[in-house]
């Protein structure tokens, strides 16, 4: 993780504890969908929001969504240094600037002066997209070329006494972004905003951020992390907290183990399975739930459990903390074992 630490809003970077972002698909001009998109995410678990602010219209919504949130709000400006001060002076608790489009040096000083007034941080970097030309044509498309191009920027800003500062280095190839996130790693301090850009939608891209994401957290890498995909940007939200649970980087949740059946199951495995996930997705709550289909593993599985179910030919076994509390027939299984599931979710 960083050595140094940013604070977004209420959320410190390069702490130790990594966040998960997302980004808005709704016109921030139109704050009352933008907020209410906002609220979706945070019931997800988002930790920090951006909103694109491509028009002024956009810049001043800032003020009235920040209102109606309670996570921090990341401004993304593109081409136009006075829209990020608008944005700032609405509000934003950080600009995303990339300080090879946002006009001369003139512009870079106001955007500059405009951070240290607030007192907040900024993200810069390259995707594969907008790698700065004299490294693209000296490298090609590689890692090297990334790392060089976001390093450029980091100096653009450090020059002008920007100490605040987000870095990524974002590609949509897997092997690119992990050889890029860990050359950067590295080279700098700051703390790193990691992602595989353009992954795509459904299962092929949560497939990509998981394996990009996660194999930089395994190695100590990010420190706050986006999962893109053309979908629903609650997915984004869902997919990343996935991450983290599965990286071992989160402990407050609902882990459901359990297994993928075979002939020997003779109840709803699967579907109660599906159904007690759907229920604790949201659950900020530390315990361990196994749904298990017979009798090979499933008693001792859920042995490591706080409550656990297998199934048998005529009934299933109920565990709770290690114990077999009951065994109920296979028709009662699902109606007694949400009882005690509901039971347990309450309790201190």
């Amino acid at each position: 993780m960083a050595n140094k630490q940013v604070r977004v809003g209420n959320v410190l970077m390069g702490g130790g504890t990594v966040s998960v972002q997302s980004m808005t698909t709704v016109r921030t001009s139109d704050a009352e969908n933008s907020v209410a998109q906002i609220l979706r995410l945070e019931q997800a678990g988002c930790d920090i929001v951006r909103v694109a602010v491509p028009e002024e219209a956009d810049a001043r919504a800032i003020t009235q969504i920040k209102q109606k949130i309670h996570i921090p709000l990341v401004a993304d400006i593109h081409f136009s240094a006075r829209l990020a001060v608008m944005a700032a002076e609405a509000g934003a608790d950080k600009l995303r600037v990339n300080p090879g489009n946002i006009g001369g040096e003139r512009e870079l000083a106001l955007v500059a002066d405009c951070l240290k007034a607030h007192k907040i941080p900024v993200r810069v970097g390259a995707n594969t997209g907008s790698i700065e030309p004299t490294f693209a044509q000296k490298y090609g498309r590689s890692a090297e070329a990334l790392v060089e191009s976001a390093l450029m920027n980091v100096r653009a800003f450090e020059k002008h006494g920007v100490q605040d500062i987000v870095v990524s280095v974002k590609a949509s190839d897997v092997p690119l972004t992990v050889e890029a996130y860990t050359l950067l790693a590295s080279r700098t301090g700051y703390p790193l905003h990691v992602g595989v850009t353009e992954a795509g939608g459904g299962e092929r891209g949560i497939i990509k951020g998981a394996v990009g994401i996660g194999t930089l957290l395994m190695r100590g890498i990010g420190d706050t992390i986006r999962v893109s995909l053309s979908d629903d940007p609650v997915k984004e939200v869902e997919a990343g907290r996935n991450i983290l649970r599965a990286c071992g980087l989160e402990e407050n949740f609902v882990d459901v183990v359990s297994c993928p059946t075979c002939g020997r199951c003779n109840y709803d495995c699967i579907g109660l399975a599906a159904r007690v996930t759907e229920r604790v997705k949201s659950v900020r709550k530390k315990l361990k739930v196994a749904v298990m289909g017979c009798v090979v593993n499933g008693p001792g599985e859920a042995r490591g459990c706080d409550l656990g179910i297998a199934g048998g030919k005529e009934y299933c076994v109920i565990m709770e903390r290690g114990k077999e509390n009951e065994r109920v027939s296979v028709e009662d299984a699902e109606r007694m074992f949400f009882a005690r599931l509901e039971e347990l979710l309450k309790s201190e």
